[in-house]
């Protein structure tokens, strides 16, 4: 199997056909899950072949958007069925990266090791100091896609989205989850200061 191959292809996919408004959603955000795949895939202790299929599929993940936000997910199984076989992927590898393409949807449902990591590699920077300027990107796409009207509205969407969410690796209990909570703190303050 084409590991590299694969990822080098829909990595310009993505740098020459995705919309400019994905802020969030862009190619940097693929590059930045596949770093985090790679951190806590090493934390974790995963085997090289667990790995190889792990980057594949951070690097599907997020591809649906070059379709479109409604349901990107299924989109990108879509792409990575109609792709990957091109670079060596059998039956069996193809549906692996289906299957963690598809646990990263919110509410994320990761049903097995390899989903939770690329879960809490999507959401790593939950649990980071870029946490504001990442988020504000996210803000920003929503904003432009008719998601969300204004700043209120979204501070209150991300804290209960902070509230349920969960990191499901030791990396992310251990490394992610102490950040998460002072940024949750901090959007709580904010929220409770509004008078409407």
């Amino acid at each position: 199997m084409n590991y590299q191959g694969a990822i080098q292809h829909i990595l310009g996919r993505l740098k020459g056909e995705l919309p400019n408004h994905y802020y969030y959603h862009g190619r940097h955000h693929t590059i930045d899950v596949l770093g985090a795949v790679e951190r806590i895939a090493e934390h974790e202790g995963v085997t090289d072949s667990e790995l190889n299929l792990l980057k594949v599929a951070a690097a599907y993940h997020d591809c649906g958007f070059l379709f479109g936000h409604v349901e990107h997910e299924e989109r990108g199984c879509e792409i990575a069925r109609e792709t990957l076989p091109k670079f060596g992927f059998n039956e069996e590898s193809v549906k692996s990266v289906e299957r963690m393409i598809m646990a990263t949807k919110i509410p994320q449902s990761p049903l097995d090791r390899l989903s939770e990591i690329l879960c809490d590699a999507d959401l790593d920077y939950l649990g980071r100091d870029d946490f504001e300027p990442i988020a504000t990107s996210l803000f920003k796409e929503l904003e432009k896609l008719d998601i969300v009207s204004d700043i209120k509205t979204w501070n209150r969407i991300q804290l209960g989205f902070l509230s349920k969410h969960t990191y499901r690796t030791a990396y992310g209990q251990q490394l992610r989850e102490p950040a998460k909570q002072k940024h949750l703190q901090e959007i709580q303050v904010i929220v409770d200061g509004y008078d409407d």
